[in-house]
């Protein structure tokens, strides 16, 4: 058997370098950068590199940097389909044109909750609040169809662009129950003013005064302060009336509260 010549026996010893021992210069160089810049994408990363007086090309450079799970892609807003405006047009009938919209607050234990909103154009009576830690387009449907077996159906509903409302099932609710979608303009809040003014005064006198340690406390507060809204507490635009005295429906919304 032949014996091998010793610098042939060193070649075999010899094991390539990893790659992060190949790149450690580049990684520690990346490292520092980001270090001091968090925010930073890849190109002011390697401009920095080049005015640092590294000269590593852009190619390696790249390599690295997404080796290092530093190339997180930007999220991107889903693009809204174009709405037409819509008037503010007040109504002078209930159930003409209700208008939905969604809060969202924490009580003191931490755990996120979201209610949706819904008051009647007309007269501004705010017709439910329901107080949830999760309200899907299936629970919000429920939530209408209640309000709709003791109200009747509205002829439309505004609202604006949220995932739950553009929803399939959503959409699909109100062509079967023949209530038209008045979709605001995205960023056009005056479009549904008198739900966002509703909001305001909601999260004046309910959310921001009190501490919450549970979502049954929410209701409770909630369900009362709602009730003196609609019965009680004058408004200054229907001439210092409360809701249900300036324009009253034929069903009171007493059992929903």
């Amino acid at each position: 058997m032949p014996v091998e010549s010793r610098a042939y026996r060193g070649q075999r010893t010899k094991r390539p370098q990893s790659a992060s021992q190949r790149d450690a210069a580049v990684i520690d160089a990346l490292n520092g950068v980001i270090e001091e810049h968090r925010r930073w994408g890849f190109w002011k990363c390697f401009h920095q590199l080049r005015l640092d007086g590294h000269g590593w090309n852009k190619q390696r450079v790249h390599r690295v940097y997404c080796e290092m799970g530093l190339n997180v892609p930007n999220r991107t807003r889903k693009r809204l389909t174009d709405r037409v405006p819509q008037p503010l047009d007040l109504a002078h009938e209930v159930n003409r044109c209700w208008a939905l919209d969604f809060v969202h607050d924490a009580p003191y234990c931490g755990r996120t909750f979201r209610a949706p909103n819904v008051i009647d154009e007309a007269n501004r009576e705010c017709l439910t609040i329901e107080v949830e830690a999760s309200i899907p387009s299936a629970r919000l449907v429920r939530v209408l169809d209640r309000l709709i077996d003791c109200y009747e159906a509205p002829d439309a509903i505004r609202c604006d662009n949220g995932p739950k409302i553009c929803s399939q099932a959503f959409t699909d609710w109100a062509r079967d129950r023949g209530i038209t979608i008045r979709y605001i303009q995205p960023g056009k809040l005056n479009q549904n003013a008198f739900i966002e003014r509703f909001n305001r005064t909601y999260r004046t006198e309910v959310l921001d005064a009190y501490l919450f340690s549970t979502l049954e406390l929410v209701r409770a507060i909630t369900d009362r302060w709602l009730r003196d809204y609609n019965e009680y507490r004058p408004h200054e635009s229907l001439g210092e009336l409360p809701p249900v005295q300036f324009l009253p429906r034929l069903t009171t919304a007493q059992d929903l509260y």
